[in-house]
This record gives C-alpha cells, structure tokens and sequence, in this order.
C-alpha cells in the first residue's frame, strides 16, 4: 500500500519487488516503475498526475520492467512517452487524456497480410526471420524472432490474414510465435557485431554533407537557442536524410511546437516515395504540461523502437527534441528521491544517463545476418543559448558531430543557422574514402580548401570592423569576396524552395568547385597586375547564387563558368 506521496514520487510498503518493475499505483491504477527499494520502503516514479490519491491506497506489481509493443502498426503511429497511442486516446476521451487510462501500443482488431519465408522443418534462432508483412507501400516488415527466445526447429508456420496476438508459427518444442513481441525499453537489443561507421547518413543539406558529415550509425549534437532553427533543421533530415525509417521523439516540448510538428509531419510528402512521410515514421509526443516521469521513459521508448527497425535491416534515423527537457525531468525526480544534487542541480549520474542514450546508436551486424543503423540527433536547448551549462557540456563529451545553431546567424535570415566555426564532425577522416570513391578525390582537398576560407574571414573580418574593407591588402580583398560566396552560395539553404531544399553530392561538389575556379582565376588574375576593384565585379560570379535553385543546373552551370573564364581571360589581356 502507499506510505508517502511526493509530486510524481511515491513510497510503498507491503509488497516484494524488483528494479524497474511496473506498478499499479492507487484505486485508479496509476502506471508507475519501481526506481529504489531501500529495506521494506518501494520508491515508485507514477506516470501520470498523482492528484488526490492519499496514503493507504492498494500498490499492485505487474512483475515486468516497463516495455514496448513492437510489431505491424509501429508506423504511421503516434504514441506519448510510454506507448499509448493518442489517437486510441482522443477519440476515447477527447482533447484531454484522462489518469488511468491505457490503451495497448498495437491495434488488437487491425488485420496483416502475413507471407512466411521459412517453412516447417527449418531450424530458427532469435533474430531470424519468420515472414514479412507490407505494413506501407515503402516498407516491408520482417517478423522476427524474439531476441530473448532461444529458438528451434519450426513444426507449423501459416500465411494469410492475422492480428498481431494470433499465432502464426508453432515450433517443435511447442512454442509459439506471433507478430507482436515485447522488449523493455531500458535493455539494449543484443547484435552480432557493430561495424565501423564509414558510410555517411547523407542530409542534402550542403552545410552538413559538405562541411559537418555524420556517418550513419553516429551520434549528433543540435544546440541552440530558441527561435535559432532546431526543429526546421530536424525536420529537413527527417524528410531528406536516406533513412529509411524516421523516429521523431518530441520529449518535453512546448504544446504548440509539438502541434505543429505533429499536423506537418502527416503533411509532409515523402520525395522518394511521393507518399505521405507519415508511412516510415514513428512520433512520440511528450509536451512540458504531460507528467515528466513519462518524459524520462519517452527517449527509451523511441531508441527501443529505432532498434527493432534496425534489427530488421532499416537504417533509421531518430530524432530527440530535447534532450535538455529529459535531463531537466532526471533533475526534478533526483530532487524528490533527495539524491545529492551535482551541477546547476543535475544528478551526479546525468553523464551516465546520456552515455546509456547515445550509446545504443550504431552500424550492426544483426542476429540474422541483416546490416542496419540507428543513427541519433539529439537536439539541446540550453537555457539562454549558454553551451557551457552541464547537458551541452556533457552532450559534447559523447557524440561525435556538433552543428552549434547561432542566434545572431537566423536574426541576419542565415539559415539554416549552423556556426561554421563553432561546429565540427570527427567523423571525416573515417568517411573521406568513402567521398573518394564515390564522389570525387577532390571532395577532401575542396573541403578543406573552404573551411579555410572561412577561419581566414574571420580573422579579417576584426580588421574590417575597425578600418574597412578598403584598408586590407589586395590578395585578402579577393580572400572576403571569395568567403562571402561560400557563405551565400553554398552554405545558405532554402527549406521552403522546392529544389534547394534538397541539395545532391554531386551538386554540391559542382558548386564548391565553381566557387574555388573563381578564387583560382580571380589569384591568377591578380598575380597578371589586374586591380582587385575588377576581379570584384565579375559579373559571371553573380549568376552562381541562381544553380541553387534550378533543377537541371548543369547546362546553366556550364554557361555561367565560360563566361567567367571570358571575363577573367579578358582582364588578363587588358592587364598585359
């Protein structure tokens, strides 16, 4: 029964338990997960609002960890932090949901075309694979073997139409198999082998493809103020990124920002597809007014569902908008438990807790032989835009990409709002063989060539600030103007244009050549005596801003660079 109740965090006597078992909390049957046992005393962290139950109440033990439904009707689905479905919700009860209700996180009544792909006398093991079902029209899932079974030989296996609690294998040994299995949601599911992370996750983003790669399998960092980009951005790789399965984790989040999410996502046409994007996507909804117990199992409950994708050979991209609202929902339980408190009030264990999230990214092997990738955006939003306070800090220790949005970049209308020199991917020395081979061998040296570019303005934009651009030397005239290209040519990005939106390698390996042909021909010209007043107005360079936003750029591209090589060809010989 129930001995203390404070906020979200209850005591219980009475009863046996083990770490992390689900309980039944109160008349209501509040859901709630067993977090301390300290001699008879139970502490349970309740799910839901824990308004006027008192002391005395019945505590009921399921005697399972909290888990996720996994099987047929994952997508499309939208779900709050732990599983229940708020469509099944609201047209139970409305706009807002009730204490105490549940709903399971798979449809019982719904029908799937089952198809085996083993029959009777094969020999199963956990992880292979039983049979598929066209849950979308993009996406075939595989039924699998539980991970924690141990297996055997198939006595009887059926195809046709089931629900996903119906029996669709028999082995010999007299277990039986259906569509659903369950997973708790805080026990990494077990892969052969994890692999190198050497093929990038490719965005169309220029800024991030070009500048900052992610590998797939790897692990980002979006931080940055509000109002700096962080949802336009995740959203641009949701819709972009070749993912095949998209998890979007809205954990603590404003109602209205989570709204909106929720009413575009469906809205969003799928370019491979052409179909809605909804139909490789998974949402969870957690908005900062729902209990932040949820809130804490929501990022569990969608790393949990990315990994089940993978285990089907998917690579799934998953984004978490905001990791600062979990950590900030760990603070406001530690303080209950009367744990002592580390930085700014975090619990000491916050590093572990993050590490445990991100870790469970990567490229794998899986049990039955498939290669498949979770790879995780982690977006932050630290109080003020300060990266110094302890989420970034030790977000930054863990992930291996970091796009640092900047406030004063989306006031000039930059977007998206990335900080080239604040960002950095360690993920480019391991992909560049990949960029060679399938791009360009000059991918690497044209990278770095730009990044320079971008340092040296920096430096020489103090210089301007206080004397003007005039008083620079000539060469370092021509080093700004070039600069100012690859800021407003290259890295600048229109997520509302049709064609800019999604920019190819290719594309990008064209621009970026374009912009260091002019550097090349503007240092050669300048070298010849031609004054840099005349390699500034070249009129050819200002034609470029315009391939970004044509479909069948390369003919245009093709006029833009002969006529460049004109211009620079007939300033050489007025110079001579």
């Amino acid at each position: 029964m129930l001995k203390r109740i404070s906020g979200p965090v209850v005591t219980a006597v009475g009863f046996n338990a083990h770490m992390y078992d689900v309980v039944k909390v109160g008349n209501e049957k509040l859901m709630g997960e067993v977090i301390k046992i300290t001699g008879e005393n139970i502490i349970i962290q309740v799910y839901e609002a824990t308004d006027g139950i008192r002391p005395g109440e019945p505590v009921e033990n399921t005697g399972m960890s909290l888990a996720v439904e996994l099987g047929p009707g994952l997508l499309k689905s939208i779900y709050d932090g732990i599983q229940r479905p708020l469509e099944v919700l609201m047209e139970k009860m409305g706009s807002f949901i009730e204490r105490g209700v549940t709903a399971p996180g798979l449809d019982r009544a719904t029908k799937w075309d089952f198809v085996p792909v083993v029959k009777a006398g094969d020999k199963v093991v956990p992880g292979s694979i039983l049979g598929t079902v066209q849950e979308t029209s993009s996406i075939l899932h595989k039924i699998m073997v539980p991970p924690n079974m141990k297996g055997g030989v198939v006595k009887e296996i059926k195809g046709g139409s089931f629900t996903v609690e119906e029996v669709v294998c028999t082995l010999e040994d007299g277990t039986t198999l259906t569509m659903m299995q369950k997973w708790p949601v805080r026990v990494p599911r077990p892969v052969t082998e994890k692999m190198n992370p050497d093929i990038p996750l490719v965005t169309g983003q220029r800024i991030l493809d070009g500048l900052f790669p992610i590998a797939k399998g790897g692990t980002a960092a979006i931080p940055g103020p509000f109002g700096s980009g962080k949802t336009v951005t995740q959203q641009a790789l949701a819709k972009w990124s070749d993912a095949q399965i998209v998890v979007y984790i809205g954990c603590g989040e404003r109602g209205n920002e989570m709204t909106e999410v929720l009413t575009e996502f469906p809205e969003l046409e799928d370019p491979k597809t052409g179909r809605p994007l909804m139909e490789r996507t998974v949402l969870i909804a957690n908005t900062s007014n729902m209990p932040v117990a949820a809130r804490e199992a929501s990022v569990y409950t969608g790393i949990t569902i990315a990994e089940y994708f993978r285990d089907q050979g998917y690579d799934v991209s998953l984004m978490a908008d905001s990791t600062s609202r979990w950590a900030e929902a760990m603070r406001e339980i530690s303080s209950r438990l009367e744990e002592m408190p580390g930085e700014e009030g975090y619990p000491a264990y916050l590093s572990a807790r993050l590490s445990e999230f991100y870790e469970r990214a990567g490229r794998v092997t899986t049990l039955s032989n498939e290669k498949g990738s979770v790879t995780v955006i982690g977006a932050v939003s630290p109080p003020g835009g300060d990266f110094s306070e302890p989420v970034t800090q030790n977000t930054l220790r863990i992930v291996k990409v970091f796009w640092a949005l900047d406030a004063k970049l989306s006031q000039r209308r930059h977007f998206p709002a990335i900080n080239w020199l604040n960002s950095y991917s360690l993920y480019l020395n391991v992909l560049n063989p990949w960029y060679d081979k399938n791009i360009s061998p000059e991918w690497n040296p044209l990278r770095n060539w730009a990044m320079a570019v971008l340092q040296k303005e920096s430096e020489l934009q103090e210089i301007v600030q206080l004397v003007g651009s005039d008083a620079l030397p000539e060469e370092e005239q021509i080093t700004i103007e070039v600069a100012r290209m690859l800021r407003e040519v290259f890295l600048q990005q229109n997520a509302f244009d049709p064609v800019d939106t999604y920019c190819s390698l290719e594309k990008q390996f064209d621009i970026m050549k374009a912009i260091r042909l002019y550097a090349d021909l503007a240092a050669t010209a300048h070298t010849a005596g031609v004054m840099p007043a005349q390699i500034l107005a070249i009129k050819a360079k200002n034609d470029l801003p315009q391939i970004k936003f044509t479909k069948d750029y390369k003919p245009e591209l093709e006029k833009v660079l002969a006529q460049m090589k004109n211009e620079f060809a007939g300033l050489k010989a007025g110079a001579a």
